[in-house]
């Protein structure tokens, strides 16, 4: 087996979508910002994230069963710095306009989508534990969508992938125009 750090080195390669996932506990707004989320199934629309149990927002997620993956756009690498930490994470909600929800879950009103969710699966693994969350509404602001990603410990934006001449003209040798 590898050992955590050779672990930690290669996966800071994956380059991952930032999301800020948000929750209302108890009439308290908390969440934390997460790469670990993806699509789970698409009947019924759900998603699933994984939350390290020593997060302050581990307990208030488990507790209310209801949270929503907000997914950055790269205007927002500032506010995921300041929402990253508990410290700031108030003054964060403050600098951003929300929207409520099915759920009640804070939705960021300027992020690329908001799903809001409702937790239908909650499984311990570790030091994580998996949420499986069905999607029960969604915010998809009219806007152009230019995520925000994280990788090699930093944010950064993505461009279109420029296909080679190469590859382009074997595209239309064959006749795929469509891709």
């Amino acid at each position: 087996m590898i050992s955590i750090d050779l672990f930690k080195h290669g996966m800071r390669r994956l380059a991952a979508g930032v999301c800020v996932i948000t929750t209302l506990d108890q009439g308290r707004r908390t969440g934390l910002v997460a790469t670990s989320v993806t699509s789970f199934s698409a009947d019924p629309p759900s998603l699933l994230m994984c939350v390290n149990r020593s997060s302050q927002s581990h307990e208030a997620v488990s507790r209310s069963g209801i949270f929503c993956a907000n997914i950055l756009s790269h205007a927002d690498a500032d506010f995921a710095v300041l929402f990253s930490a508990a410290a700031t994470r108030e003054q964060a909600f403050a600098a951003r306009d929300w929207r409520e929800l099915e759920t009640g879950a804070p939705a960021l009103a300027s992020a690329v989508a908001s799903f809001d969710c409702r937790v239908i699966k909650e499984e311990p693994f570790r030091s994580h534990t998996i949420f499986v969350g069905e999607i029960m509404d969604t915010l998809l602001p009219n806007r152009d969508i230019e995520p925000l990603v994280y990788m090699g410990g930093s944010y950064m934006t993505t461009s279109r992938a420029q296909p080679r001449q190469r590859e382009l003209a074997m595209v239309d040798r064959i006749g795929f125009s469509d891709l």
